[in-house]
């Protein structure tokens, strides 16, 4: 684009202070500051607020804290209100457990383009990583350095390689991966205006599978991924995934085929119920 756009970044999570403390440590060094933040959280407790009460007394950037009842796995809903409230043109979408490198946002503002959608990348880290990164580790970079990582824990090739490439490898990464631009919860990003046409998150959809297939609808509407798995790059924490049952996975597939075989770009479950 000629010009950067402003960002809201949403990050979505549930009762994981320690993983969204880490991730508000990656937001406050980031490169590109014309950004607010609205964390979408599925009615954790009060030490989430406490958290985010003590970062926004003294954060770069506006924290917005939108908080439901929990009432079980409701994420879909509470990221539409995150939607709906978000007050910049683009938005960034990630996990509260995913550390973002420097320059994140400055890479999707870098890569925006009408008539499409960023997939970005992200590196699994195991759970002895995931809690031997601290906030100097943080502020410093050195969690995204391949020699410090594997010094303190294990780090898969694939992940090698999306942190060593620079950047005319990394760009060719991207345009040669046989993998799809799809629509990820940890590291994505559209138009405000194309995620409410529509219609926001499928709020029927459990854990699995509901980000790739806002991600469908998007194509549907004529909005195409872009790929950036190599140029914007987040640390994937470890954490148990409860949500995750064969009924609800074989659910969402469902819902996910329908949207494919009947082309539908505006879900009836969405922000608004049609």
């Amino acid at each position: 684009m000629d010009s950067s756009p402003k960002i809201t970044l949403i990050i979505a999570t549930y009762n994981a202070v320690d993983w969204l403390e880490k991730v508000l440590y990656g937001y406050s060094v980031q490169n590109y500051k014309d950004f607010e933040i609205i964390i979408a959280d599925d009615g954790s407790t009060e030490e989430t607020k406490k958290l985010i009460d003590k970062f926004k007394e003294n954060y770069p950037v506006n924290i917005i804290h939108l908080w439901h009842e929990d009432e079980g796995y409701r994420r879909q809903t509470i990221l539409n209100k995150a939607i709906v409230e978000a007050n910049h043109e683009y938005i960034v979408f990630t996990d509260g457990d995913c550390i973002p490198k420097n320059d994140f946002l400055e890479r999707h503002a870098m890569y925006a383009e009408k008539g499409k959608f960023l997939s970005g990348g992200y590196c699994k880290l195991d759970m002895q990583l995931s809690n031997l990164i601290k906030k100097e580790d943080i502020i410093s970079g050195n969690c995204f350095d391949v020699a410090w990582l594997k010094k303190n824990g294990d780090l898969g090739s694939s992940q090698q390689r999306k942190l060593a490439s620079g950047e005319l490898i990394s760009k060719l990464l991207d345009t040669f991966t046989p993998s799809n631009a799809s629509f990820n919860n940890c590291n994505s990003s559209a138009w405000k205006e194309d995620l409410i046409a529509i219609n926001g998150y499928d709020e029927r959809m459990r854990y699995g599978g509901p980000d790739r297939e806002l991600g469908e609808r998007l194509e549907n509407y004529g909005v195409n991924g872009k790929q950036i798995r190599h140029r914007a790059l987040c640390l994937h924490l470890d954490h148990a995934r409860g949500y995750k049952t064969k009924e609800s996975l074989d659910a969402n597939l469902a819902i996910r085929k329908e949207t494919k075989t009947k082309k539908i770009i505006k879900t009836p479950f969405g922000i608004e119920k049609l």
